[in-house]
């Protein structure tokens, strides 16, 4: 058998099943239907994810479609066989479910994978696997029910009738870049200064990726990595000062890192407060950002509990979205920030609160009881930013962040770790966003050539910023 094959399957699924899966799968690859149905079932039981999901109905043929699918279901765990067996009876296969569940005595015929396996195709990347040692205490974090690369689609540009259609009840947002985005990723700690830090493998892919979607964004990206508790303050309060952020229409501000409750790391093992991070964004302390949306993404833990997940009581039916609560960014207060002044700022005609126009999201829950643990792989990174980049490329076309961020909440609701054999194993985690914007915030994402072009929607006069992507370590 290809080597390579027989590691992929020593993973997850149970001994007998695997055979039976290879005993079956010459017939399987020629009459399983491989439809919707079957595959939102095998998604409900948590045995693919989406982008799997999606990559099996993008093959142009049922033989191939089929094909795909019995390349993960070894690799899905001890629970994909009999989910795929029940998908079959639910999808009116029967005669496959009983080919599958008879014992090979009785068939009398032992059909090897390898014959309807076409092994001169490419067995997919992201679902390499390598056998598994045992975890050490710093790796305990670093794990998820898939491995492949973060998802890569093109950001989906907004059409100009839907523009016409929401811009005037939205922010605005058409200045050339959209705005300035600071992304700061600690990845690797001081090991004298903080020796219980350990370093936050697959945190790179992370800082990676939020720079692709947000340069797609047509936002004029910044990357710190490593930074200080002091470094830290620093860069943010130079960000703060930037004079760009006059003639720009937004900011967002990503930060990574390990975390408490209410603040995060620096390298040196010392807590920079969240607060102080909103505070120094505010209408008081920022003022070329007031009435401006204000986007915050934090990648940390804010505890050490690890979310086990509870029992659905109603069965395996999923409810269609997460209940998530918005709270305020800061005290909104009574005032009123329908206007933006593009002009004199030294005379507000009305009075703003100290804190507003913001919105925050969280890769972890703030709970009373519970803080839940955020978790990374380190091929896709975490779970919270993978979800966030592949919502934000497939929905900021049409869909306000508010909405997005439900969508991300919805989607991390849905997955589930697996790692046999440990206290990790189907740990579950939850995120949240709190807002104070006072208005629906899309990002009106441009076409390729628009950003080639570096032409607003609406044709404004070009910006004077270019298209430069900034790293520094």
């Amino acid at each position: 058998m290809n080597v390579r094959w027989s590691k992929m399957l020593e993973c997850g699924m149970l001994e007998r099943d695997r055979r039976a899966l290879r005993r079956c799968s010459k017939i399987l690859c020629k009459q399983l239907v491989v439809d919707e149905l079957l595959i939102q079932s095998l998604q409900a039981d948590n045995i693919l994810t989406e982008s799997m999901a999606e990559s099996i109905m993008a093959e142009q043929t049922s033989q191939k479609r089929s094909w795909r699918l019995l390349l993960f279901l070894p690799k899905r765990g001890p629970r994909a066989f009999s989910s795929f067996c029940s998908a079959l009876r639910e999808t009116e296969q029967q005669h496959l479910y009983d080919l599958l569940t008879q014992s090979p005595e009785k068939d009398g015929r032992d059909t090897p994978v390898e014959r309807c396996v076409d092994y001169s195709l490419p067995l997919p990347t992201q679902e390499e696997i390598v056998a598994k040692r045992p975890r050490t205490h710093a790796e305990s974090m670093e794990f998820s029910l898939d491995a492949d690369s973060p998802i890569n689609t093109p950001v989906l540009p907004c059409t100009p009738d839907f523009y016409l259609s929401h811009c005037h009840q939205s922010y605005r947002m058409n200045s050339s870049p959209r705005g300035l985005a600071l992304v700061i990723s600690n990845v690797t700690f001081d090991p004298c200064a903080a020796p219980d830090l350990d370093p936050r493998k697959g945190g790179e892919v992370d800082d990676e990726v939020l720079r692709k979607v947000f340069t797609e964004l047509d936002y004029l990206v910044t990357v710190h990595r490593d930074l200080t508790a002091q470094g830290m303050r620093s860069c943010i309060e130079n960000f703060c000062r930037r004079p760009d952020h006059r003639t720009v229409d937004s900011c967002v501000v990503c930060l990574l890192s390990h975390g408490v409750d209410g603040a995060i790391y620096g390298t040196d093992g010392q807590l920079v407060q969240l607060d102080w991070v909103f505070k120094s964004f505010d209408n008081a302390h920022c003022p070329l950002l007031q009435n401006k949306p204000k986007i915050f993404f934090i990648q940390a833990c804010r505890g050490e509990e690890m979310d086990c997940g509870v029992e659905q009581i109603d069965g395996p039916a999923r409810t269609c979205s997460p209940c998530c609560e918005q709270l305020d960014a800061g005290r909104e207060g009574q005032g009123d920030a329908h206007s933006r002044p593009r002009g004199d700022m030294g005379r507000p005609r009305i009075k703003l609160p100290q804190r507003s126009d913001m919105l925050c999201g969280f890769a972890s829950l703030k709970g009373q009881r519970i803080c839940t643990a955020a978790m990374r792989n380190t091929k896709r990174g975490s779970w919270f930013i993978q979800e966030l980049n592949t919502t934000l490329r497939l929905q900021a076309r049409d869909t306000h962040l508010a909405d997005i961020m439900v969508q991300v909440n919805r989607r991390i609701k849905e997955r589930e770790g697996y790692a046999p054999g440990t206290a990790h194993h189907r740990c579950k985690e939850m995120s949240e966003f709190t807002s104070s914007l006072c208005k629906d915030l899309y990002l009106f994402p441009k076409s390729a050539v628009e950003l080639d072009d570096s032409q607003p929607l609406d044709h404004l006069e070009k910006s004077a910023f270019g298209k430069d992507v900034i790293c520094v370590s």
